[in-house]
């Protein structure tokens, strides 16, 4: 006669002390601790070389617009640099933001799916392209088309400040800033992408059923769902163009100066002036330029952790949602 087996589950059995679960844990630990540590120690580094640099300063180093680190006494701040950066920035987001939502929503709830992939293949595509091409392109070809737009606002709008001044045109803001456009347009599309596609099919389903047209649907469920997300690829896009190098010394006139005009040749910004003044500095030159480095860090620092806050929000509304 077979003894019955014992009832009940009995002990679960005893997980091993090291195994695959624990080494991947431990790495990515150790790869997550690793990524701190590099970020305090470059914050260490950068402020060690700053501070002789800042004593040295005889100009207030947050208001002063002049950048005259190597003369004796030196004279240098951040205020025109920081307002190039940020002008630059503006532009670059006022006129990307709005070209990629109309592409995002067009590959995905307009465009059949070959297309879809087609286009969105050539977006990823044009974010592989260096930014010294970019820069190039800038500088050599679409200086021209600028430059004629920029005669064109001169003579109709130059009452307003952003578009007086007798020229030259060409090397300004506008340019740079449009050169940016085009090299943070593909982040904000394909980012901008993934979201709406991630809106819930019963939510589109409903608004239609309940008689709304595709852009009524977009405008009261893919939009209010996709908002955070939105912001977060809009917050990228802006930590990208605040940090580009190349293609801003390549477009910018390189005048320090606080202006309001975007049209005439001059601008300037912390990467670019980076870029053109390292080779030719001195030991106080080098250390006001790692001083302006230290500021550009810090920025994009928080735009990027804005950005993070604001994609763990939205992932606590979608699990809500769910």
């Amino acid at each position: 006669m077979d003894t019955p087996a014992p009832s009940g589950g009995g002990q679960l059995p005893r997980r091993k002390g090291f195994g695959a679960e624990t080494v991947f844990r431990t790495g990515t630990l150790a790869a997550g601790t690793l990524v701190l540590v590099i970020i305090v120690a470059i914050t260490a580094f950068l402020i060690n070389e700053a501070v002789p640099a800042l004593r040295a300063d005889t100009a207030n180093f947050i208001t002063e617009t002049e950048w005259f680190p190597n003369q004796t006494p030196p004279v240098f701040g951040i205020a025109a640099i920081a307002w190039g950066t940020l002008v630059t920035s503006v532009i670059a987001l006022v006129v990307a933001v709005p070209i990629a939502l109309g592409i995002a929503l067009y590959l995905s709830h307009y465009a059949h799916r070959r297309v879809a992939t087609t286009f969105g293949f050539l977006i990823d595509l044009l974010a592989a392209v260096p930014s010294v091409v970019f820069g190039l392109w800038g500088f050599t070809v679409f200086i021209r088309p600028v430059r004629t737009f920029s005669i064109w606002l001169n003579d109709y709008f130059s009452w307003l400040p952003f578009f007086g001044g007798d020229g030259p045109f060409g090397r300004s803001f506008l340019l740079g800033g449009l050169v940016l456009a085009i090299m943070v347009l593909p982040i904000i599309t394909s980012l901008s992408r993934e979201v709406f596609l991630q809106t819930p099919v019963p939510d589109q389903e409903a608004a239609l059923s309940l008689g709304a047209t595709r852009w009524e649907m977009i405008r009261t469920s893919v939009l209010p769902y996709g908002r955070a997300g939105v912001i977060a690829s809009i917050m990228l896009g802006l930590g990208r163009a605040l940090g580009e190098t190349i293609a801003l010394a390549l477009t910018l006139g390189f005048i320090n100066e606080i202006t309001f005009n975007i049209i005439e040749n001059g601008g300037n910004s912390i990467a670019a002036n980076i870029a053109n003044g390292f080779g030719e500095a001195g030991e106080i030159g080098r250390g006001a330029l790692i001083a302006s480095g230290l500021v550009l860090f810090a920025i994009t620092l928080v735009v990027n952790m804005a950005a993070r806050v604001i994609i763990y929000r939205r992932r606590e509304f979608t699990e809500s949602a769910a």
